[in-house]
């Protein structure tokens, strides 16, 4: 049975949460000098972004800690022994396990969920624009700094809004054919390091529409193979 944390451990829920994702980690590793712990996919993520340096406190971290981080094992252990409650229904959960149970937790799904209706909210007209070259450049959902390309809005938006989780609607997204504006994202940073990291158009024609473009893909496919 798991074992809830209490005053006879060194721990607190807060430890087992990462400082870049907010969430439970997964597969924590640990930096070499400040001692800092992320998820794996985070921490690798940041050292593409930042280069040399601790997400968390700007540390130098090394060569090889940015090619392959150590695994906190003491933090994985402790994980699969000890529970915390779901931040939202409140149920106790062993920590390895938490990430599984937000997946079909609705009250988690409802509060952190992508919502199809959210009331009273509407993205800005200007948020979309074009630059002096033709391409659209973007407004900062965060901070509302206007005319960034989408790869400037990645670098300032990692540079300047790393830890900032707040509910806002991706002005990238919005701008595709397919893009909803009722669509929250509640970790816009998270989400362009995880979906912006390319210009669609240089892959796909977003001129045509979903169909066409998949019998479009259906046809090069058998060229190439026949």
């Amino acid at each position: 049975m798991a074992e809830k944390l209490s005053t006879a451990t060194s721990y607190t829920e807060d430890d087992f949460y990462c400082p870049v994702c907010q969430e439970v980690f997964k597969t924590p590793v640990r930096t070499a000098a400040c001692q800092h712990v992320f998820c794996r996919k985070c921490f690798l993520t940041a050292m593409r972004e930042s280069g040399i340096h601790c997400p968390l406190c700007r540390g130098n971290v090394t060569r090889r800690e940015r090619a392959c981080p150590e695994r906190a094992l003491d933090i994985e252990n402790v994980m699969r022994k000890f529970s915390g409650s779901c931040r939202c229904c409140a149920k106790q959960i062993k920590f390895y396990r938490m990430r599984h149970h937000y997946k079909s937790c609705k009250k988690y799904q409802d509060e952190y969920g992508v919502s199809s209706i959210i009331p009273n909210f509407q993205i800005s007209q200007d948020s979309v624009g074009n630059s002096s070259t033709g391409h659209p450049t973007f407004k900062c959902p965060l901070c509302q700094e206007a005319n960034f390309t989408r790869q400037r809005l990645l670098d300032h938006c990692n540079n300047s809004h790393l830890f900032q989780i707040v509910p806002v609607t991706c002005p990238i997204c919005v701008s595709l054919p397919w893009g909803d504006p009722s669509q929250i994202t509640r970790n816009f940073v998270s989400h362009l390091n995880q979906r912006h990291q390319f210009d669609y158009g240089e892959f796909v024609n977003l001129q045509l529409d979903e169909e066409t473009q998949y019998q479009t893909a259906v046809e090069e496919s058998y060229q190439v193979n026949f």
